[in-house]
């Protein structure tokens, strides 16, 4: 049978039994390489590179497919494009890793797998198997760059974009990379002074991270612990941007527990969602249903209320949020969140009815909203006008 070219070692020439790899990237058969190296050899056979690092490391990947392509017959029945591809793409990979390679270079290799992924979706198993997923991490997260270049801060984006992708196949543990103490480091400081893509790239990693807690329960911890990412999310939140509704979907991944929820609020989240809301008011399309309802989430949590109620936009945010003509998302959410703070509070109430409310609540109960909805709406009115019997009585 005709060994594929990736199969064969390059030493020795013939079909690997067990592959390994060197610090350069480049794969040999174990035994054929650990006779280089007892001879006092100190450089890859292939790049003639010297190895700062001797250990080799088994190449699990290259062995699957080797034995795939052995219970195929040898390859009798194995697609030849598919290893061509994979021979490209293990190409790539190597030179990614090598030392050698420069900023310039990294971002070339990044943008070619960018378009085998735009163009050839299935490779995504393919460059799962060969192992880029952890390895544009380690290049994304390794170190921050002091300087944020353009050519860096294109690397940056075109790695996330092929590891949001490559994300949708799995392998969501490979994020677990993030708990060591450096590479979180890294990853605050691109959220800190990143380009708007960026932020909203992590934010993704954020939703992911979360929805992935059986995989990254310790990670999910640390981040609802890391008091710079929370003010960089409700920074986002609050500030009228592109990344605004990135970081309204990351805050809400975030609200999962009610630990996050605590810190979120002493970090300010009900000033940010407020300041979404409004700004949200005047779009089209937005999330201010979904940020409405993390606000009525929020209020269970001690001195958000107060947060709210000291918000010069607070009241007046909610009372918009009960009627909308465009959709009646988030109507629910608002009224709920009144309720909880009209109850105890008469600025609150005061503030409701001069901002609307009641108008708001008639608009919605002839509307074609849930019969839950209305019923709500009703509470709410019930709630102000017995209030409002009780404050005449001691005027």
């Amino acid at each position: 049978m005709t060994i594929p070219h990736l199969f064969r070692c390059p030493i020795s020439l013939d079909l690997f039994t067990d592959p390994v790899t060197l610090c350069t990237g480049q794969t040999y058969d174990r035994s054929s390489i650990e006779k280089w190296l007892a001879a006092g050899n100190l450089t890859c056979p292939v790049t003639m590179q010297t190895l700062h690092d001797p250990s080799i490391v088994p190449n699990h990947t290259l062995r699957h497919l080797i034995n795939q392509w052995l219970q195929m017959g040898g390859g009798q029945h194995f697609d030849p494009n598919y290893l061509a591809t994979i021979d490209s793409l293990s190409t790539l990979k190597h030179s990614l890793q090598s030392h050698e390679a420069t900023l310039e270079t990294k971002l070339q290799i990044v943008q070619k797998i960018h378009v085998v992924l735009r163009e050839s979706p299935p490779a995504s198993n393919c460059l799962i198997q060969l192992g880029f997923l952890p390895l544009l991490l380690k290049q994304l997260f390794g170190k921050a760059e002091s300087k944020f270049s353009q050519v860096y801060v294109q690397f940056v984006e075109e790695s996330l974009s092929c590891v949001q992708k490559l994300l949708l196949v799995g392998e969501t543990e490979s994020l677990n990379l993030l708990n060591e103490e450096s590479k979180m480091e890294s990853f605050i400081v691109l959220f800190e002074h990143g380009s708007c893509s960026i932020k909203k790239r992590l934010c993704h990693l954020v939703e992911v991270i979360i929805s992935s807690s059986h995989e990254t329960k310790e990670l999910c911890s640390k981040l609802g612990k890391d008091d710079r990412l929370l003010r960089e999310i409700i920074s986002l939140v609050h500030h009228n941007s592109e990344a605004s509704d990135a970081g309204v979907r990351a805050f809400s991944a975030l609200c999962s527990t009610e630990t996050n929820r605590k810190t979120l609020v002493q970090e300010g989240a009900i000033n940010g969602l407020i300041a979404y809301i409004s700004n949200a008011l005047t779009r089209e399309r937005s999330l201010a249903a979904i940020a409405m309802a993390r606000i009525e989430q929020l209020l269970a949590i001690e001195n958000s209320k107060d947060a709210l109620i000291n918000n010069p936009n607070g009241v007046y945010a909610l009372v918009k949020m009960v009627f909308r003509v465009s959709d009646h998302e988030g109507s629910e959410n608002a009224i709920n969140s009144l309720m909880m703070i009209c109850c105890d509070s008469l600025q609150a109430r005061e503030e409701a009815i001069c901002a609307g409310v009641l108008t708001q609540l008639l608009l919605l109960l002839q509307s074609q909203c849930s019969n839950r909805t209305k019923t709500k709406a009703r509470m709410l009115l019930k709630l102000l006008r017995s209030k409002w019997a009780e404050e005449l009585k001691h005027v």
